[in-house]
């Protein structure tokens, strides 16, 4: 006989692991997830080529603040790919671009 867990005794009993443990737990987890289905980069993330980012998930996304974003912006490190009223939206490239030379 089988025994059944729900998923609160699932994560009741993980948050119970000492934290070296979780970190192992979801460690193997990431590694055997894709191994069937080995998704490329292309097929997880390829509709993000043509998105634009707000302001705050352009921040978020090159790990600065909205401010410095601005100063950004002001300076001409990053130009704004469009406006949408007062609302400036960022492409993916251009962010990526910044991100590599901020590295």
């Amino acid at each position: 006989m089988s025994q059944v867990m729900t998923a609160e005794d699932i994560f009741s009993q993980v948050q119970q692991m000492p934290a070296k443990e979780r970190i192992k737990f979801f460690s193997l987890i990431a590694a055997n997830v894709f191994q069937e289905n080995d998704f490329t980069h292309d097929q997880v993330f390829g509709h993000l080529k043509k998105a634009h980012f707000s302001a705050d998930e352009a921040a978020e996304y090159l790990e600065i603040s909205l401010p410095t974003l601005r100063r950004y912006v002001q300076s001409g490190k990053l130009k704004p790919a469009q406006m949408m009223g007062r609302n400036q939206l960022f492409s993916t490239a251009d962010l990526r671009r910044l991100k590599q030379k901020l590295s």
